[in-house]
């Protein structure tokens, strides 16, 4: 499959708000649409159950002491019944159901947020909900920075419930993923008072405030440092470095590669030659991003291997979001040194 969008007898699961996504795929929603709307427009209006697992001998069955198999209540018995994920008996479940309904309290107040998309990748293991809150940064001038919240949740057992803060930059839609170490992702493990923390949505409303309120310090900053070309260097080749000398010549020349893509988009990319973007720090961090977002992965000779739902996917959850964690951690690091 092309995709990782699941689609479920024909259906993709996915809804969005605004324009068509990339691959037409999913159901389009009109105005705010509440989580129940969302979740059946995104068809993830399912549950999923734990159940016993048992070991044949061929002619007798034991059951599994504390395993559990995750799988779709209303696919037991049918041959595409997958077992998302196998987890032990203190493995609290959080329904779809239930992520949409925390998110409707977390962001759903006055419908000032709206939900932009939604759906599930892999077989339907991994669900995400994305919504746009209702005011911006602006970085500096025209440059804008809309405020996204996403909320990721897993059914095979391999991660939290995960509410992460996810900028995105207008003038070329790439998303601004930041440390995970530093904060502002909130990780909620499957035990068994998910649910309650899940619902202190006083206390994560003054937790996302906060988290965008420095995040907007961290982008006005940026702008403020000017970068040359031994900065630059400095910069990128901290966030790309060169491989340990064993490596495979491979491995330096996607290293020399990424180097010189962001390098490239530090003057050429999208939105980097604004009054008071360009030559900036800001600038620095924004190639590298359009670089992941946009350009990777790529063969030797320059063409994008990946889809664009697997792209998403890396954004995200994988090596996409972790480079640009990377890339904000050492442009916050770099403002300590070159600021002054």
């Amino acid at each position: 499959m092309a995709h990782e969008i699941y689609i479920d007898n024909g259906r993709a699961s996915m809804m969005y708000a605004g324009d068509v996504p990339w691959h037409g795929l999913g159901v389009r929603v009109e105005g705010n649409a509440t989580a129940a709307e969302a979740i059946k427009a995104a068809n993830l209006d399912w549950t999923v159950v734990k159940l016993p697992l048992f070991a044949s001998t061929g002619v007798l069955g034991v059951q599994v002491k504390d395993k559990f198999g995750i799988v779709r209540e209303d696919k037991i018995g049918s041959p595409d019944c997958d077992v998302y994920g196998i987890v032990n008996g203190s493995y609290s479940i959080l329904q779809n159901r239930e992520a949409f309904s925390f998110f409707d309290r977390i962001v759903g107040r006055d419908n000032a947020a709206i939900y932009h998309t939604a759906g599930a990748l892999g077989k339907g293991e991994r669900i995400w909900i994305l919504a746009k809150m209702p005011s911006s940064i602006q970085v500096i001038g025209d440059d804008i920075v809309d405020k996204y919240l996403l909320l990721s949740n897993s059914h095979d057992g391999s991660s939290s419930v995960q509410i992460k803060f996810t900028p995105i930059r207008v003038v070329c839609n790439n998303t601004l993923t930041f440390a995970l170490k530093e904060g502002p992702t909130l990780r909620i493990p499957h035990f068994s008072n998910m649910q309650q923390r899940l619902f202190r949505a006083e206390e994560m409303l003054g937790i996302i405030h906060h988290g965008y309120a420095d995040l907007e310090e961290a982008f006005h900053e940026m702008t403020k440092v000017q970068v040359d070309s031994k900065r630059l260097e400095n910069y990128l080749t901290s966030v790309f470095p060169d491989p340990n000398e064993d490596a495979q010549p491979s491995a330096f020349e996607r290293a020399q590669r990424n180097r010189a893509f962001a390098e490239h988009l530090f003057s050429e990319g999208k939105g980097n030659s604004m009054p008071g973007v360009k030559g900036t720090l800001w600038a620095a961090y924004n190639g590298v991003t359009e670089f992941i977002d946009q350009k990777i992965p790529v063969s030797a000779d320059g063409r994008i291997t990946m889809s664009g739902e697997r792209r998403l996917n890396s954004i995200w959850f994988g090596q996409g979001s972790m480079i640009k964690a990377k890339a904000f951690t050492v442009a916050k690091d770099r403002l300590n040194d070159w600021r002054n």
